[in-house]
């Protein structure tokens, strides 16, 4: 990738990052750390790979995205937002009542919102759903799904994942979040499914490891890879939760709160001197 447009990219994922603690704060809830450590991943998507249209939501034959480990819709909305599906200062009405960003995407009242998620494992079961469909109808559109390091916890992850090796959906692509903390901590302290790789190759997937899942141009090379590849595809993509806010960067508490008003400012003052420095 060229220096311009990973600066292009980085200056997305630094104001996208911004939605984010905007959102969370303003709705004092929400799960911040696991949206900071997928920014890259889900802007990277949006903004170079999806044959998307945001004046065309519902486009016949857009690539699809499932967020599976959905209680990271901030991330999804913000990326949205930026992408042009509706304007960014929504962020603030996140998970209010009248608003129609609600703490788990919603693809009924949310443009760009290809699944309503939240319930974890299901994600990538709709996911398969949609590839499989795409297969049998001899559509051309491709799918992307992330999932989160805790919720391949779930065995149903496997169910779908054993089924897509089966049906040869070669137009699967599943990224894994890999920031090692789930909400009661480490994934080795809860219930560990590494090895990652070495599961998905078990069910006949290819596997990529991307040993920083924060940097875009590890990033793209594992994507171009995955399109060479005639079988399903999971990117195990090595994250930092809440990365770009030093307090929440690798720290369990920031799973699932809300930051204070101070330091949200500070956050966000951290945020906006990256941006300063970026552009």
């Amino acid at each position: 990738m060229d220096f311009a447009a990973k600066r292009e990219l980085e200056i997305t994922a630094c104001k996208v990052r911004m939605g984010i603690l905007e959102g969370v704060h303003s709705a004092k809830s929400g799960h911040p750390g696991g949206s900071l450590s997928a920014t890259e991943i889900i802007t990277y998507l949006y903004f170079k790979v999806l044959n998307i249209d945001p004046e065309n939501p519902k486009m016949e034959n857009r690539d699809r995205f499932v967020l599976s480990k959905g209680h990271a819709a901030p991330v999804l909305y913000s990326v949205l937002a930026q992408r042009g599906f509706f304007k960014p200062e929504l962020m603030s009405t996140l998970r209010k009542p009248d608003s129609i960003l609600q703490g788990h995407p919603d693809m009924k009242n949310i443009p760009g919102i290809d699944m309503s998620t939240g319930s974890l494992g299901q994600g990538i079961s709709a996911a398969v759903g949609m590839a499989l469909s795409a297969k049998h109808f001899g559509n051309d559109f491709k799918v992307y799904a992330v999932l989160g390091d805790g919720e391949i916890e779930e065995g149903q992850v496997w169910e779908a994942a054993m089924f897509a090796a089966n049906k040869g959906l070669s137009n699967l692509t599943v990224f894994v979040d890999f920031n090692n903390l789930q909400i009661d901590g480490t994934i080795a302290e809860v219930n560990s499914p590494e090895p990652i790789d070495k599961k998905f190759e078990a069910f006949n997937w290819h596997t990529i490891i991307v040993e920083d899942g924060n940097d875009f141009d590890q990033i793209e090379a594992a994507v171009n890879e995955a399109k060479t590849i005639d079988k399903p595809v999971a990117i195990i993509a090595k994250t930092v939760k809440g990365k770009g806010v030093s307090y929440m960067e690798n720290a369990v508490n920031w799973h699932g709160a809300a930051p204070n008003d101070e330091l949200f400012e500070q956050a966000m003052a951290e945020l906006k001197a990256k941006l300063e420095e970026l552009q």
